[in-house]
């Protein structure tokens, strides 16, 4: 089935333009502009939200700065200054659990954070400053490429994390993975602004008082822009937006990105919105001009292009959207964000080349989501031409090519590009096994033109899974695929999920069992279970699928539900056969390196001969005892 883009009435170019005009010549301004990209994500590289807005906002003339506010608060986590701020808190945590204890019995689990909060000393904090710089200064430099001492590296990360979570808890802070939590649903409105104000858990705020509001001081911006890519950033980025709306308040907030894409129907009735004064759907290139030149002229925003708003009289939508033309859009810039300062030992960019997927049927998908216009590309001159202007910019040589599915056919043109102009990088993307590409040549010269790993759209094993899903491929094409990559010498991933409404178990089954068969040719796994995302295909015509929606009225930012089937595995069922998977399946799957951009570059750096000595044994270390912050 393929993807509906009917999100608003669609407007040209031409009154784009002539909006744009029309701001300037009412008096707009130019403009200063912060933008910030919200923890918590890993600091490996950066997102390419920020770097994409800003050339178009300098492109206009408008002043922009761009803070990784992310990436900074890693730092500052890590940091000597930070950590003796951990043991300031510590009097201040155990006085709030001794409160606890005259109004009830603590928990077990209070009773022993009570107990570990008495080991966090001078000289306990001491020594994790000097471990904590040491493991950055590893991930930073050349030892990285030294497994054994970066796994001592991400050791410490955790180490460091689980002692801050014990004076923020019952929050609790990883890195890596990202699984912060700050103990309330990121799902219900009501519980993140109760997240806002608790001055306990929420770390955010101590984030903003260190990170966000002495840059807001010293530039004192007119617009605020922060992009959430995933729902977890809700908190920080609210806590964000509370805290200029209370110390700034003439700043105009506006918010973007996927998740608020995704909330678009939800968000002008949420409390939320009192935190803000803005929210740009779908793309923001020209959505966001448009907006500062707005402010800028004191204009109202009902004729800015994908955008929710409010004003006097109350929250408003556009009635417009805007596709960009990608070919009329400048590349990323990323002057004015610290690259260096990245949880890698080399710079890795991303860059994207098209806008939608090409193929754009998959049944469980709602990428299209982000959307208003189908797939879209840039020229392949352009793509190469901007390619090279990055790497000797910015003296970047691997990049992260972050289309959602690159296109058989430009992905050969692509390859042939880069050994053509002798571009000497190394890549990365994500794409669709096709028949199209099952040519022993093309994957030679794309491992000559630097691609080293790849993500690939897996799914299921089962063709029959498979043709429910429209995927459009066969299980003789991806052992092909498998088997010509590998050989090519180009690590494959292949990411799937269990439970696509109408698999049973015995297909689950058969699914692992094809991988196992090509455990040979197949170097990395990323599984899960199906999700009823609110805006996928199976979401929006359950009839056919034989699914059972339920939806909690007061889970009022839920991207995704709890359902039941006629046919197939239930949730349970498929939750069972994962965790099943998780226990026994291929040991060569086990990686020492779990972290996306670390497993590229090591390929890049030896190739996949390295294998061997990336996948997981049991690393045991002297003197090591288990602790509450181990446990954390």
């Amino acid at each position: 089935m393929r993807i509906e883009y009917s999100k608003g009435n669609r407007t040209s170019k031409e009154l784009i333009l002539l909006n744009r005009q029309q701001f300037e010549a009412s008096g707009g301004r130019k403009m200063k502009v912060l933008l910030l990209f919200p923890p918590d994500w890993f600091p490996s590289e950066p997102y390419l939200s920020l770097p994409s807005l800003t050339a178009v906002l300098r492109q206009a003339g408008h002043t922009v700065i761009q803070k990784d506010i992310n990436l900074e608060m890693w730092d500052w986590y890590f940091s000597e200054d930070f950590l003796k701020k951990v043991l300031r808190r510590v009097p201040r945590q155990l006085d709030r659990l001794r409160k606890l204890s005259r109004s009830r019995e603590l928990s077990e689990a209070e009773i022993e954070l009570q107990l570990a909060l008495c080991d966090i000393t001078h000289r306990k904090i001491d020594e994790l400053i000097k471990k904590a710089e040491k493991a950055k200064a590893i991930v930073r430099g050349e030892t990285f490429y030294d497994i054994g001492h970066l796994e001592l590296a991400i050791q410490v990360f955790r180490e460091v994390t689980s002692v801050i979570s014990m004076v923020y808890a019952p929050a609790r802070i990883c890195m890596p993975p990202m699984e912060t939590n700050l103990s309330y649903k990121v799902f219900v409105s009501s519980e993140i602004i109760d997240a806002v104000n608790d001055e306990q858990v929420n770390i955010y705020r101590d984030v903003f008082n260190q990170l966000v509001k002495p840059v807001i001081e010293a530039e004192q911006p007119d617009v605020i822009g922060i992009s959430i890519v995933l729902q977890q950033q809700m908190f920080s980025t609210m806590t964000f937006c509370a805290l200029v709306k209370q110390h700034f308040p003439h700043i105009h907030v506006t918010i973007g990105g996927n998740t608020v894409t995704r909330l678009r129907d939800v968000l002008p009735q949420s409390p939320l919105f009192q935190y803000f004064d803005s929210a740009v759907v779908y793309e923001g290139e020209t959505a966001v001009v448009q907006l500062v030149s707005a402010v800028g002229a004191k204009r109202s925003l009902a004729e800015v292009p994908n955008t929710i708003y409010k004003d006097a009289t109350g929250i408003h939508a556009s009635a417009t959207s805007y596709a960009e033309d990608l070919n009329s859009l400048p590349p990323p810039d990323f002057d004015g964000l610290p690259l260096d300062k990245y949880f890698v030992p080399t710079k890795i960019l991303p860059y994207l080349a098209t806008r939608g997927c090409y193929w754009g049927r998959c049944e469980f998908c709602d990428h299209g989501e982000g959307y208003t216009a189908g797939y879209r590309s840039k020229k392949i001159q352009d793509i190469l031409s901007e390619i090279t202007y990055l790497r000797d910019k910015y003296g970047a040589n691997h990049f992260h090519f972050t289309d959602e599915s690159y296109p058989p056919a430009l992905f050969r043109k692509l390859a042939k590009g880069l050994v053509d102009a002798k571009m000497g990088i190394f890549w990365t993307t994500h794409m669709r096994f096709e028949k199209s590409l099952l040519e022993d040549a093309v994957w030679q010269e794309a491992k000559e033109s630097g691609c080293r790993y790849l993500h690939f759209g897996y799914e299921s094993g089962v063709e029959r899974v498979l043709q429910l899903m429209d995927k459009a491929t066969t299980t003789e094409v991806m052992t092909k695929h498998l088997k010509l990559t590998a050989e090519a010498g180009i690590w494959n991933h292949c990411m799937g999920f269990f439970g696509f409404p109408g698999e049973t178990k015995e297909e689950a089954w058969q699914s692992v069992q094809f991988l196992e068969q090509n455990k040979e040719h197949v170097h990395s796994l990323g599984f899960g279970t199906f999700d009823l995302g609110r805006h996928n295909p199976v979401a929006k015509h359950p009839d056919k699928w034989g699914v059972t929606a339920y939806k909690n009225p007061e889970w009022d930012l839920a991207l995704d539900y709890y359902y039941t089937v006629k046919n197939g595995m239930s949730i349970e069922d498929a939750e069972r056969v994962f965790q099943e998977f998780e226990r026994n399946h291929y040991a060569g799957w086990d990686l020492r390196l779990y972290i996306r951009e670390y497993n590229f570059l090591y390929i890049c750096k030896f190739g996949l001969a390295k294998l061997p000595d990336m996948q997981y044994r049991a690393v045991k270390t002297a003197g090591v005892t288990t602790t509450l912050a181990g446990k954390m």
